[in-house]
């Protein structure tokens, strides 16, 4: 099995990483903060790695930090979770808020993630509840401490640019943009001014 990978990245997509190792590729699958986080193709990267096996097919998922595989390996513990959906769940929201909202029973947060819907945020909560304690402090989540309303708002707005297609960085400068020219604007109105800013 293999648990670590160092080497260069030769190519880079959002959630796909081709790592050369001493001249040997290997495809790793990605969520989307160690996308972000791991530089441009040509530089050197180090992975965590698990491996995935089923059947006659061999994926490997990567992670930056201990937590996100932890993380990983506890979401694809629960029925009807596998990796893709698990990398998906750990693209849409950070390490420390995922614990928190977990920790809170945040269904409507975690139902704001792509491709999660009510019972499958149900069943992170349930599964996940007991299980993610000792993790928080390594995440910096805290005792269940809730997320301002300004945080909140932005991650909403901002996972709603992404669902539409927009990249991540982008988003980011928009909804920050937004945010601090407006006083405590609605959800929507953060959402159509956001939109209008990455139009222009």
């Amino acid at each position: 099995m293999i648990a670590f990978l160092r080497g260069r990245i030769l190519d880079k997509q959002p959630n796909l990483l081709i790592v050369d190792v001493q001249g040997v590729g290997y495809e790793v699958h990605v969520p989307l903060s160690t996308y972000y986080d791991v530089g441009e193709a040509g530089t050197d990267v180090a992975l965590r790695i698990y491996t995935h096996v089923r059947e006659e097919t061999l994926q490997l998922y990567g992670f930056l930090t201990a937590i996100e595989q932890r993380l990983f390996e506890r979401l694809i513990a629960i029925g009807g979770i596998g990796p893709k959906l698990a990398v998906a769940v750990l693209s849409g929201i950070e390490p420390g808020e995922l614990i928190g909202a977990v920790q809170r029973g945040d269904i409507a947060r975690l139902m704001g993630i792509p491709g999660v819907g009510r019972k499958t945020a149900e069943r992170i909560v349930l599964e996940l509840r007991d299980r993610v304690v000792h993790l928080a402090a390594h995440a910096g989540a805290g005792e269940a401490v809730p997320a301002a309303p300004g945080e909140r708002l932005r991650d909403d707005v901002l996972s709603a640019l992404q669902n539409l297609g927009y990249h991540r960085p982008l988003a980011e400068k928009a909804v920050d943009s937004t945010l601090s020219s407006t006083d405590a604007p609605s959800f929507e109105q953060a959402l159509k001014a956001a939109l209008r800013e990455l139009m222009r």
